[in-house]
């Protein structure tokens, strides 16, 4: 069944290990490189990186039938699912493995939680259309993702990180970040790629028609989602593979329960959606939407708040560097039980 992906989405681990080395080695080739590539930003990222980012996003959205989105919007039982998922069990998940494995590193802990509170708004798209999920149910969780972010991050930080820790003894931190911040961030994020991909199918499906859009338009800039992606990977590492390498032990310690919290959580939705009954599309969207993280948020927080220099920002970079390749390798294992215990096989 894997054969039936493209050659750039099968070898996909591969070109982000390189991508990596690739980061690291124009790091230590440019030591100034990571200062002059954050030094205009947007929403609290690096211009270069969030050129990245938008442009990963937007073919996945314009491969969207929002024509289509209108029934998914109306299925209280999968909204419902992915709010639980979302909103109470990720956080509390992530929460209580930070002072599981970091009882002694607050500020790494710190991070963690800041990574946990940020529900993905970005990437799962690209690993949701890897999965061969539905994207038109991903845009909706994408789309309920952003609103429930901007109305209830700022409470949640102020809850996991200045309340709860005094349960166990620790230190509390503050969280300042406003809702019109976290506003800005996913309007940036998602609004802008949201509307261009919406613009885009709407004005070339009624000029040249829905089949030359989805069997000539799409296969041209499909793969073009992943180049923006290997892309922001070999900023990321440009900039902070320095930092990483500094500190392996460090850097272990903040990997293995991010780890954890990517398997328990896609593991969790998976099984928790095929009982509840839904289809092998809607399961693998439901799942991604769970397991990923909006780490441009959870960066942009840390450094605010924090400092670029602290703990819980350098947590906040690692993130995603383990979050990439540990969710491409779930993207394999939901390939695999969906043939294996729904018998669905990709079209195409």
């Amino acid at each position: 069944m894997l054969s039936r992906l493209s050659t750039l989405d099968r070898l996909l681990p591969a070109w982000i290990v390189a991508a990596m080395l690739l980061g690291i080695g124009l790091g230590r080739a440019f030591p100034g490189l990571g200062a002059a590539l954050d030094r205009v930003q947007v929403a609290g990222v690096s211009v270069p990186i969030a050129i990245g980012l938008l442009w990963m996003m937007y073919p996945v959205l314009a491969k969207v039938r929002y024509e289509s989105i209108g029934a998914h919007a109306r299925d209280t039982r999968l909204l419902g699912t992915s709010l639980v998922f979302n909103w109470v069990l990720g956080p509390i998940v992530m929460f209580a493995l930070a002072w599981i494995f970091l009882p002694d590193l607050p500020e790494y802990r710190n991070g963690l939680i800041l990574i946990g509170l940020a529900r993905c708004i970005a990437m799962v798209l690209i690993w949701n259309q890897l999965a061969c999920g539905s994207g038109e149910l991903a845009a909706v969780l994408v789309a309920l993702n952003s609103v429930f972010q901007i109305v209830t991050y700022s409470v949640l930080g102020w809850f996991f990180l200045g309340v709860a820790p005094e349960w166990f003894g620790g230190e509390t931190a503050v969280v300042d970040i406003s809702m019109l911040e976290i506003a800005k961030s996913v309007g940036i994020f998602l609004g802008i790629p949201l509307l261009a991909g919406y613009l885009t199918r709407r004005i070339l499906v009624a000029r040249r028609g829905g089949q030359w859009y989805d069997e000539r338009f799409i296969p041209r800039i499909g793969p073009t989602a992943l180049i923006g992606l290997l892309y922001t990977i070999v900023l990321m590492f440009a900039m902070q593979g320095d930092r990483i390498l500094e500190l392996p032990m460090d850097v272990l310690r903040i990997a293995l329960p991010l780890l954890v919290y990517f398997l328990v959580m896609f593991g969790l939705a998976f099984t928790i959606s095929a009982k509840l009954g839904f289809d092998y599309p809607a399961t693998a969207s439901l799942s991604f939407t769970a397991a990923g993280n909006n780490f441009e948020l959870a960066i942009a927080v840390a450094v605010a708040t924090f400092g670029i220099g602290s703990g819980e920002a350098l947590a906040a970079v690692v993130g995603p560097l383990i979050e990439v390749p540990a969710l491409v390798a779930l993207v394999y294992v939901s390939l695999w039980a969906g043939r294996r215990f729904f018998n669905f096989a990709p079209q195409g």
